[in-house]
This record gives structure tokens, sequence and C-alpha cells, in this order.
């Protein structure tokens, strides 16, 4: 990880990408879990399609999910992770923030009891940054990565998705909002230095962003910089 720093690229294959399935989101607040479900093996995304709004509303974040929501939902369904994030809990500055502001009066208590209780409930969270070589080591050798982006500073280079709006900013910058939006990284081509990921928004498609990109999608104010690191059985 980042503290501890990783080894080279010349560790890890120039080019790699895992078959995932592609689940796309069928509401427009059901992202996270859609990623979760493109993790999960078939017969345990199938208990959760069949069982998805009882599985919702048992799990207690009802149309409102975090990432911490997401790892309780990893663990549910026995999948090994560890979450990364820059604040435990909820930050203090989103108070305000347009996205998050009617969230958090409902949310709050939930993530933050959450937050405390994971270690109780075997969830792994670690208080910390992720770099990109993190990252590309981990989808070598490990398994997918479950991102909280800024979505409006996602693109694709092959879809063309918000191309346009992203070469506008260049051209005359504006600030930019904030709207969370999760995808899973599933591979990279380190020479080219872009990331392969599936945006649960699209239907069955690679997307391909920079690195230099990406880094700023994942780190725009409002992610935290969470991480949700997939540990799968063959890694």
């Amino acid at each position: 990880m980042a503290e501890q720093g990783v080894e080279t690229e010349s560790r890890v294959p120039p080019i790699f990408e895992m078959q995932l399935f592609h689940q796309s989101q069928r509401f427009s607040w059901d992202c996270g879990i859609s990623c979760v479900m493109m993790i999960l093996p078939p017969q345990k995304r199938a208990q959760l399609l069949t069982n998805f709004h009882d599985v919702c509303s048992e799990e207690g974040f009802g149309k409102s999910t975090w990432t911490i929501d997401l790892c309780y939902l990893l663990k549910r369904y026995e999948i090994q992770h560890l979450y990364c994030t820059i604040t435990l809990g909820v930050h203090p500055g989103y108070r305000g923030q347009a996205f998050y502001d009617k969230l958090l009066d409902k949310d709050e208590d939930r993530v933050k009891r959450r937050f405390a209780e994971a270690d109780k409930y075997g969830i792994r969270v670690r208080q910390m940054k992720i770099t990109t070589e993190d990252i590309v080591r981990h989808l070598a050798k490990s398994g997918p990565i479950i991102l909280l982006t800024n979505n409006n500073l996602l693109n694709c280079e092959v879809c063309k998705g918000n191309r346009l709006a992203m070469e506008l900013r260049n051209c005359f910058p504006w600030s930019i909002s904030y709207h969370g939006h999760y995808i899973v990284l599933c591979g990279y081509d380190y020479t080219r230095q872009k990331f392969s990921y599936r945006n649960p928004a699209f239907r069955n498609r690679i997307c391909i962003m920079s690195f230099e990109m990406m880094d700023e999608a994942r780190k725009s104010y409002g992610t935290d910089e969470d991480a949700i690191l997939i540990y799968y059985s063959w890694s």
C-alpha cells in the first residue's frame, strides 16, 4: 500500500485486463450495488438480484449507499476486501455541500455506526491514500477495485463519454461540481498509462481513461479517495 510503497511496474504485466460480468444499474441510486454485483460470482449475484429490495432494507441503507455500506454487502456475500479511505466516518466539511446535504440528515448516524462496528464484523478499513502504482499492482496481483469517483470528471476514450465537456473545460476552465459515482477498475495498459473500467451507468462495455484523469476523478473533493480493493481467491 501507499505507506509501504509498491514494487515497480516491471514486476507486473505491462498490459492486464480481467474479464468481469457487466451489471448495469437499474435506478439512479444503485451504481455502487451494481459494482458489487460485477464482483460477485453468478450464484450470489442472482441471489442479490432476486432479493434486491429485501437486502437493501435489511442492510439499512435503502436508496442511499455509502462506501461502507458496500463493504458490509461484500461481507454478506463473503467477498474478501480492504476498504481504503482518507476519512473514517463522515467528513465534517460535507455539511452544506449540494450533493451531501440532504443525505447527511438521514445517513450520518448509520454511516458512523457502521464504521465504528466494522472491525467487530470482520470488515477491514484502513485510513490511507493509495497511489496509481498501488492500483496497478493490486489489479495485476489480486483483483478488481471499486472506486468512488466524481462522475462529472469521468470520461472514456472509446465511447467518448463526457469527452466534449472535458475538452471544453481544458479550453475554458470552470469549477466542477461533485456527483458521486462508483465504477469498477478491471485493467490497465502501463505503457500507454491507461486504466480500463466498467461503468454501471452504461451497457456492457469497457471504458478507457488515462491514469492522470482517473486520479483527478477519484481524488475529487467528495470522494474521500474511497477504494475497495477486492481479493479474489486466485491472488
